[in-house]
């Protein structure tokens, strides 16, 4: 009896084993196609993302894109040519706000571009209608605005709290106000796929420069899956090391400030919840000797324990 009590313990031991949930592997895949704040035009924010497995990607911000492009294709990223990237793996753009920096690459590349959607909130999209896509600045690909528009480009509302499926990607997008200085606007996408998620921040400063909530909110949303390990990581901006005076950051973040509000949300996820989770460093001013300054900066006070990515331009990340 013993012998077989035994026989079944060890098969059901084997059996359990052999169908025991592996460790999930990636769920996104991002492609940097821009990643500084200025002054270099042909590397301004814009990061392709797409579900692991799919070439359906999705363009946050689009301050470069055939520089980028190119770069990745270089670099072995896409095994297609720089016109198949952008007519067909880019399905659609979500633009954080309307300053050059962060959809330029966007309107110049836009009469070489296919028919696609362009997602953002009802005030960036009122910029590129009345002062980009008006047949002064550029033609008029879109859908609305100054006539005859021409309709290469949808336009689509995004509303805080609400998420939205993204056409012919298999992702979703919920979308969260946050502030940029002197009252303007700018957006965060937690984009969805599956189970796991990922989060991009606009430019934003932090809280109390800003005298707003919307970070504070921000990290109230997200602070559930950083504890259930569904948030994969996010992607924010330092664009300032800390000699900044906090006067002039114009609606950005400094490393100090990016712990600060990371800290803030260590306080309702818990002390150990950040450890390890990915963090993007975007937006980085590279005058003078900036970038370096700030790096070393940020893995000073990493006392979250924070991986910190650095992203170059053309080369593959996975979360």
């Amino acid at each position: 009896m013993a012998v077989r009590f035994l026989s079944v313990f060890f098969f059901l031991f084997v059996f359990s084993g052999a169908f025991a949930q592996k460790p999930s592997g990636p769920t996104f895949k991002v492609v940097p196609l821009g990643v500084k704040g200025g002054i270099d035009e042909s590397n301004l924010s814009a990061y392709l993302l797409a579900p692991q497995g799919t070439d359906a990607y999705i363009c946050l911000d689009a301050g470069t894109l055939h520089a980028g492009i190119e770069k990745a294709v270089q670099n072995q990223v896409f095994k297609v040519s720089s016109e198949s990237v952008l007519k067909e793996y880019i399905k659609a753009y979500l633009i954080s706000h309307a300053h050059l920096d962060h959809l330029s690459g966007l309107i110049i590349n836009s009469t070489e571009d296919a028919r696609k959607p362009i997602y953002a909130m009802a005030a960036c999209l009122d910029v590129l209608k009345k002062n980009y896509f008006n047949w002064k600045s550029w033609p008029n690909l879109a859908n609305e605005g100054d006539q005859p528009a021409l309709s290469k480009y949808r336009y689509t509302v995004l509303s805080p709290a609400n998420e939205i499926s993204i056409e012919a990607t298999g992702l979703s997008v919920r979308t969260f106000p946050l502030s940029h200085g002197n009252s303007y606007q700018s957006a965060a996408f937690l984009i969805r796929n599956g189970a796991h998620y990922l989060l991009y921040l606009g430019d934003t400063g932090p809280d109390l420069i800003e005298k707003s909530t919307y970070l504070s909110q921000l990290w109230q949303a997200v602070s559930p899956l950083v504890q259930s390990k569904k948030l994969k990581g996010l992607l924010i901006e330092v664009s300032y090391p800390n000699e900044q005076p906090d006067n002039q950051l114009y609606g950005h973040l400094t490393p100090n400030w990016l712990m600060h509000e990371l800290t803030a949300l260590s306080k309702l996820t818990g002390a150990t919840a950040l450890d390890g989770l990915p963090v993007v460093i975007t937006h980085i001013k590279p005058a003078g000797t900036n970038e370096a300054v700030i790096k070393k900066q940020l893995r000073e006070s990493n006392t979250l324990k924070l991986k910190l990515i650095f992203p170059e331009q053309g080369t593959l990340l996975e979360f």
